[in-house]
């Protein structure tokens, strides 16, 4: 299985690949400039996270190409989640309360990124800027106290947002949710 890291600036981007490659994928960091047609062999793709207000912006490298045209599943992470949510219609904006460090979440629907997994974490945040009213056509997966949309998916196709990081360690079952991820790829 091949997986490209989609380079969006974030701070724990290698994270995202070594947890990845932990797991027994061969996955490549790619800056977010690359174009679809030179990782038209992935899997599946992560848009990784970024520098704060990075997810507030109209463009975000070809972040809008892979979105529209990549034929695999593709999962936002923090800013890369927020892009894809003003992408596809929906709006993120500063938080009313920023999240950092620990922070419970419960998840609502389980669908495939949470299946087997308990109904409430521990996630690891760090946001200034959060989703703030899903897209048409995204389901609300897991909230947590300060912040309504920690998790989405589109209803029929394989693209998933995540506000926290699965990839940190104090994530609880981080490793998890990328191998749920990564079985909407097989």
């Amino acid at each position: 299985m091949k997986v490209y890291v989609i380079d969006n600036g974030g701070q724990w981007t290698h994270r995202e690949w070594r947890v990845l490659r932990y797991i027994g994928v061969e996955a490549e960091i790619v800056p977010n400039t690359t174009p679809l047609e030179k990782i038209k062999d992935a899997d599946a793709l992560v848009l990784s996270g970024g520098a704060p207000r990075v997810g507030l912006q109209n463009k975000l490298g070809n972040c809008d190409e892979y979105l529209l045209h990549a034929s695999c599943p593709v999962l936002g992470i923090c800013a890369g989640h927020q892009f894809m949510a003003r992408f596809f219609g929906g709006k993120a904006e500063p938080a009313a309360i920023p999240e950092y460090g620990k922070v419970e979440i419960e998840v609502i629907e389980e669908d495939a990124l949470f299946r087997n997994l308990p109904e409430k974490m521990i996630v690891w945040e760090s946001h200034n800027d959060e989703v703030t009213e899903l897209p048409p056509n995204f389901t609300l997966l897991a909230s947590s106290q300060n912040c309504r949309v920690q998790a989405m998916r589109h209803a029929s196709r394989p693209l998933f947002g995540l506000q926290f990081h699965p990839e940190v360690e104090h994530t609880q079952y981080g490793v998890e949710i990328f191998q749920n991820f990564l079985e909407e790829a097989k």
